[in-house]
């Protein structure tokens, strides 16, 4: 119930406030398990994706965002139990599989579960080569993989904002990668996994105005970043 109030409340003044273009809802499964794999440009995608998804939507946060202290803290920490989001310690390599594992989990209860291909959130606008993790969970579940491509998310909250601010956005959900002719005719689990990460990408930028930078997107050293 909780879960469902909020989203009524915050959609009602997403939509009225923000009013964003949506298309290509109707690409989403309704049910069963699926990947909502988006290129990332700000802290509030993750507040954007769940909002115009008809369905409930999971993403991973820092562990530390169900910690915060102090009445700014207490309310970041509400608001992620609220959406149901999955909290995750990263460090290093551990982290990065603990986040895959703790993915693959969600997509086994037949949960819709979000991904950053790109590991962590553009800080120049330019869309950066996906990474594997994406094609990993696509293969290991079976589950489908739907495109988003967001414009102009940066322009509502950018890096070290602390208040959204009033930009119109668009979001496009593309056709999904169904992962089954990889998952029938085997071959290099690499490959597969490039393979299905590519064909993600490149149906996210056929929608995106960005400039492609054809390498991987590296993490801060601070590692400020809520979601991978």
């Amino acid at each position: 119930m909780g879960y469902r109030l909020l989203r009524w409340l915050v959609g009602m003044l997403f939509r009225v406030v923000w009013r964003p273009v949506v298309t290509g809802r109707e690409n989403i499964p309704r049910t069963g398990a699926v990947i909502i794999a988006s290129n990332h440009l700000s802290f509030i995608d993750s507040v954007v994706i769940p909002l115009v998804v008809p369905r409930r939507v999971r993403f991973l946060a820092k562990a530390e965002y169900f910690e915060g202290r102090g009445l700014r803290g207490f309310g970041v920490a509400l608001f992620f139990r609220v959406v149901d989001a999955v909290p995750i310690r990263r460090t290093g390599h551990r982290g990065a599989v603990a986040s895959l594992e703790a993915g693959l989990g969600v997509l086994r209860e037949g949960t819709a579960f979000g991904i950053y291909p790109e590991g962590t959130r553009s800080r120049d606008g330019r869309l950066y080569r996906g990474r594997t993790g994406v094609g990993w969970l696509a293969l290991a579940s079976g589950a489908p993989v739907v495109p988003v491509t967001l414009v102009g998310t940066e322009r509502i909250q950018p890096v070290g904002a602390r208040v959204p601010r009033i930009a119109r956005i668009r979001v496009t959900f593309s056709e999904p990668v169904d992962p089954t002719p990889w998952i029938e005719h085997p071959g290099s689990a690499g490959r597969a996994r490039r393979e299905i990460t590519d064909a993600v990408m490149a149906r996210i930028a056929a929608h995106s105005p960005a400039e492609q930078a054809g390498v991987y997107n590296e993490r801060p050293a601070e590692g400020v970043e809520p979601v991978a």
